[in-house]
């Protein structure tokens, strides 16, 4: 076996874990919740796949005659964020989630975060960031100032209009934010959240995004791959999730469309290594704004564009899919959810069976290990016997 086509579909989690009620996540359940608001949500490639028979799941409708592996994973790691979910799927079990702060960040780092950046901010507090640049958009294009805001994720995020602070200024601001977080500050993912838009509340988000990560803290399956003198290709913001570590090859795209014709045109240009692909829309554009509709039509608009790729696939290759976290647009918060993730493995070389409840994201990364030849991962175990015909 020589390539994986690993797909992250952002935050699509599919039910609470047993410890959701610590984090206020009773109830969600990313998928099967969509499916009960949504009674058009059709997801026939997937549910070919078996995702409505994994474990627990009672909302989607159960292939007869699956086509591919199906399971689900519960978390090791605590928290609930999307560096905290690669990390773990990619080897690394955290044993203390990144700092939150609920109050907003200490007033000592936010004086001197303002004298390095040579300006006074605005917010430092926990925010939709689609609402805060409404409620503060109007004075940070009069006064130029940052609006900085934190959420129910370990994250600094920083909001500026492109036409006041220019998006590479917000990048420089964000890499002076993300050195100065270190220690007890040392956030999961320091974040610039660029915005247009003529004020009076019709500001929005544009798609120049960009996340600082922690660097890893040790090898993932990535870098084991890379050692290994195997391609990674990163699709998406991968590359911003890991740092740069271990990725070989990156492109960035402009929606989860887009992500999905990058991914089919890499599958047409290589033929061996990882094709890594996270998928945001999902999360970012969705269920942060508890946007039912908008989810369930990002999900179909998936599962077509899968179809696609399947028959993209040549014999010997892998697809895998799973998500990272969940953030239930059904329920009252705007955050992300604790929940299982599904897991889906499509091959020729696959067989179509239960790989049950897993027990950490990280069996994944020590599949892809096994599967691809390299290093075993510090965590994990692998799947990869139980699939494999």
């Amino acid at each position: 076996m020589d390539r994986i086509i690993w797909l992250v579909i952002d935050s699509v989690g599919i039910g609470e874990l047993p410890d959701a009620k610590e984090y206020g996540d009773e109830g969600s359940n990313t998928l099967e919740n969509l499916y009960r608001h949504n009674k058009e949500l059709k997801l026939p490639n997937m549910e070919k796949m078996g995702l409505g028979l994994i474990d627990g799941v009672s909302a989607i409708p159960k292939a007869k005659d699956p086509c591919a592996a199906y399971g689900k994973s519960a978390q090791m790691s605590p928290g609930k964020d999307t560096t905290t979910g690669h990390w773990e799927m990619a080897g690394i079990v955290l044993d203390r989630p990144f700092p939150l702060f609920p109050k907003g960040f200490p007033e000592d780092f936010i004086k001197e975060y303002e004298k390095k950046i040579g300006r006074k901010i605005l917010g430092n507090y926990p925010a939709s960031g689609t609402e805060i640049i409404n409620i503060l958009g109007d004075e940070h294009v009069k006064t130029g100032k940052p609006i900085v805001y934190t959420s129910g994720d370990s994250v600094f995020q920083i909001a500026a209009h492109e036409d006041v602070i220019p998006v590479n200024r917000l990048y420089e601001m964000c890499e002076i934010a993300r050195n100065m977080l270190t220690g007890q500050l040392a956030v999961g993912r320091v974040i610039a959240r660029p915005f247009s838009g003529k004020g009076n509340g019709n500001y929005f988000r544009t798609r120049n995004r960009h996340d600082y990560s922690l660097k890893p803290f040790h090898d993932t399956v990535l870098d084991k791959l890379q050692k290994k003198g195997i391609e990674v290709y990163g699709v998406g913001k991968i590359y911003d999730i890991f740092s740069g570590n271990g990725i070989t090859h990156s492109v960035k795209m402009k929606n989860n469309n887009h992500g999905m014709e990058l991914t089919m045109s890499l599958m047409n240009e290589i033929d061996k290594g990882l094709i890594y692909v996270n998928l945001v829309d999902f999360d970012m554009v969705y269920g942060h704004r508890n946007d039912v509709e908008g989810y369930s039509n990002a999900l179909m608009d998936f599962d077509k564009k899968l179809g696609e790729l399947l028959k993209t696939m040549k014999s010997e290759d892998v697809l895998i899919i799973n998500a990272d976290h969940g953030c239930d647009p059904t329920t009252e918060s705007t955050d992300h959810s604790r929940e299982y993730i599904p897991i889906l493995v499509y091959g020729n070389c696959v067989k179509a069976i239960n790989i049950g409840v897993r027990k950490s994201f990280s069996d994944i990364g020590q599949t892809v290990a096994e599967l691809l030849k390299a290093d075993s991962i510090d965590n994990g175990e692998s799947f990869a016997q139980e699939v494999l015909k």
